[in-house]
């Protein structure tokens, strides 16, 4: 345990980027702030996942920076931010619940899995984008304005499927 602070110590220490391990931390207090609100978990687990993809894309660039690479980084860089957002979720007993599921999967667990799913194929999207325009965006934050609006439209979406 003292040896993954180290490591998180590392990495937030020089720069302080858009999505940080650290925040993870916040995990927990934030999805009880939107079950107290009455937001589905699983418009919650959808931004949730789409931040653990943000972060697992800024681990890796930076790492990739800091010539920071080996064979299976990348993997072990997505397994460790993984964990470091469900870890805290299951610990507090936010995720697991029998009677908190949609389509037989717990509705947080599911709302990572579609909102890194949505957010991975923004991000090839993207960038195929970008290469067809000659290595530019077509209007400008055109890389923070899409994520958000694909993970809104898709909480829009279950927002309908899951109010009743």
């Amino acid at each position: 345990m003292r040896l993954v602070f180290v490591w998180l110590l590392l990495i937030v220490t020089e720069t302080v980027v858009a999505v940080c391990p650290l925040c993870t931390v916040a995990l927990s207090a934030g999805i009880g702030l939107t079950q107290y609100f009455g937001i589905d978990d699983t418009i919650s687990g959808i931004w949730i996942g789409g931040f653990t993809v943000s972060l697992v894309i800024s681990l890796n660039h930076w790492l990739g920076k800091k010539k920071i690479v080996f064979p299976g980084s990348r993997a072990l860089n997505v397994i460790i931010c993984y964990a470091l957002v469900l870890w805290p979720l299951g610990k507090n007993n936010l995720i697991g619940h029998a009677l908190n599921k949609l389509w037989g999967i717990d509705k947080i667990v599911l709302g990572i899995i579609i909102g890194s799913f949505i957010l991975i194929i923004n991000e090839l999207v993207y960038g195929k984008l970008k290469r067809r325009n000659g290595g530019h965006a077509y209007f400008p934050f055109q890389k923070v304005v899409s994520p958000i609006v694909s993970l809104s439209i898709l909480s829009l979406l279950f927002y309908e499927l899951t109010s009743y």
